[in-house]
């Protein structure tokens, strides 16, 4: 591979560099003499980890926030002038640099990553404890990598702290590399229960997991029956992982991981915590038992990986963060108080498509999960006020999963967040007070790809049983309808449409669907050719941010489709 100065790729990594070893360099430590102890090895590999934070900090950048709002079940919405969160549901641009922030923290990890994988040899550590943080910086940069290349497809393959400028990599490449990281991921971390492991930390299981995921997006996106598997140098692909190996790896998972399906859907979520559940109707029976929301990551069984939140959120570190998420997805203002109790404020972003909720209705009536997914205003709330703060592409519905909750304390006082209570939060900040984890992978993602990769219905089953369904048998069309209700909301829908080949026809459903756009009804409107046309004009993926185009000096090209007049979002 040729390799020239890289600029853009550069620079974050001096930043990454920079800002993780300040202090150390007041120490005079640098990469001669750092990392050399257990506490060096355990900071840097904290280094890491703290990247996901940052793009939680800033959602609206990330590839979670993208892939919700762009798929079928979920719309733009926000205000009238949010044009960032209309134009990633309609795959068009707002701003020439629309994902940087979300585009610098992916590669600000893989530079942590790398540095961890050269220098974690140096550490004076027993073999045990060694693998382990190597299995996580495998696993991390494996994640990233898997989170850039379904955004974006083929991006820069950085595998050293070496200042490169690299362009595009193959993605049978990057598809290889995440292949081969995963593979030492899940041979150096321990083969033990995942409760003995802090909540958060990636382990053997998450590496199994997520393994599966990336198989079944790369396989079925690009049509391939294997998976490359790289070399670890990104150079070339040595051999393949195959279906069988990976389903090998689902079902170590399932069998000994520890990992679980909590008893009751609900309880997974936060607005069922012990504050406001015995004042919210739809989960009162939950507190009545003593079966609230799980709080512990630890206790928590479905919980395979998530990122970390804080009660100790602020504006001016890069630790802590709170989960922005549910502020972004939050009822505007006008609504989040007492009438749509016990939902809060926040910037209304991705109202939900009403035609998940009459497809739900029709395919599965008795499914507890609709109604504990979807917020249905006119069956929940008192006065929702349709078109607050000028709020647009709204129908009455709104996902429950990752949503402001709000709860009262003894004085009848309502707090602006539940977290005021549950962690002692004593400002009662409404944008920093949210600091339940944020999900990346659950254990019943598990199964249902168990059940996929395998062609069976155990794993389906067993979802669909906790809901409160019967057994049926497998179909690819049943397994697409299980996943679209059991996860709902939880950022695999994009990916999953896309794989299997459905996503320019659901896209065009949204066309001509009744919605309000500042209290007044209307219907989505095609924008930019269409739903359709801009997802085969762009393949799904996402435009990469211009400034790290110019700084490449030309090396990294745009996308397809994101360089023609019709790109632009004009707005509404």
């Amino acid at each position: 591979m040729k390799k020239i100065l890289f600029f853009t790729v550069a620079a974050l990594m001096f930043m990454g560099c920079e800002s993780f070893l300040d202090t150390e360099n007041l120490t005079k430590k640098d990469t001669t003499n750092f990392p050399s102890t257990f506490e060096d090895a355990n900071q840097m590999v904290t280094g890491i980890y703290s990247t996901l934070s940052m793009a939680i900090s800033n959602p609206q950048t990330s590839y979670f926030y993208a892939a919700e709002l762009a798929a079928d079940d979920r719309f733009g919405g926000g205000g009238e002038n949010d044009k960032l969160m209309q134009a990633i549901d309609k795959l068009m641009n707002s701003e020439p640099d629309m994902f940087k922030t979300f585009w610098e923290a992916r590669y600000r990890g893989l530079f942590r990553a790398n540095m961890a994988l050269e220098t974690l040899d140096n550490c004076e550590v027993d073999v045990a404890t060694l693998n382990k943080y190597k299995g996580e910086a495998y696993f991390l940069r494996a994640y990233f990598l898997h989170e850039l290349a379904e955004m974006f497809g083929e991006v820069p393959l950085v595998l050293s702290t070496e200042p490169l400028n690299i362009p595009k990599t193959n993605i049978d490449l990057i598809y290889g590399q995440i292949a081969y990281d995963l593979q030492q991921a899940i041979s150096l971390l321990p083969a033990v229960k995942y409760n003995t492991i802090e909540s958060g930390h990636a382990t053997k299981w998450a590496a199994e997991a997520l393994m599966a995921r990336v198989f079944l997006f790369y396989t079925g996106f690009y049509n391939k029956s294997d998976f490359p598997l790289g070399d670890g140098t990104g150079e070339a692909n040595s051999g393949t992982v195959t279906k069988q190996q990976v389903i090998d790896w689902v079902d170590d998972c399932i069998a000994n991981s520890g990992h679980n399906l909590i008893d009751d859907y609900r309880r997974i979520w936060a607005y069922s915590n012990q504050f406001t559940a015995p004042e919210y109707e739809f989960v009162k029976d939950l507190a009545d038992a003593g079966k609230t929301w799980i709080v512990d990551g630890n206790m928590n069984m479905e919980h395979v990986f998530v990122v970390k939140c804080s009660k100790m959120a602020d504006w001016g570190t890069i630790t802590g963060y709170s989960n922005q998420y549910l502020i972004h997805f939050g009822l505007r203002a006008d609504n989040g108080g007492e009438d749509t109790f016990p939902f809060g404020v926040g910037w209304g972003a991705g109202p939900v498509n009403p035609t998940l909720w009459a497809d739900w209705e029709k395919a599965e009536p008795n499914d507890i999960r609709r109604k504990a997914s979807i917020l249905s205003v006119e069956d929940e709330t008192k006065n929702f006020i349709l078109g607050a703060d000028k709020q647009m592409e709204e129908a009455g519905f709104w996902q429950k999963k990752f949503l402001t909750v709000r709860a009262h304390d003894a004085d009848g006082n309502l707090k602006n967040t539940f977290a005021t209570l549950q962690w002692g939060r004593e400002d009662d900040n409404f944008q920093l007070g949210h600091v339940q984890d944020h999900i990346v992978i659950r254990f019943a993602d598990v199964l249902l790809m168990q059940s996929e990769l395998k062609g069976d219905a155990e794993g389906m089953n067993k979802v669909r049983i906790r809901a409160g369904l019967s057994a049926k048998g497998y179909s690819l069309d049943a397994l697409k309808n299980e996943r679209r209700f059991e996860l709902a909301f939880e950022g695999r829908r994009w990916a999953d449409i896309r794989r299997w080949g459905d996503a320019a026809i659901l896209l065009a459903r949204q066309e001509g669907v009744t919605v309000y756009n500042r209290g007044l009804p209307d219907v989505m409107k095609a924008f930019g050719g269409g739903y359709t046309k801009r997802y085969q004009e762009t393949n799904g993926f996402f435009p990469i941010p211009l400034s790290e185009i110019d700084l490449s000096e030309g090396i990294l090209e745009q996308n397809a489709g994101w360089g023609i007049a019709t790109a632009e979002f004009p707005g509404w």
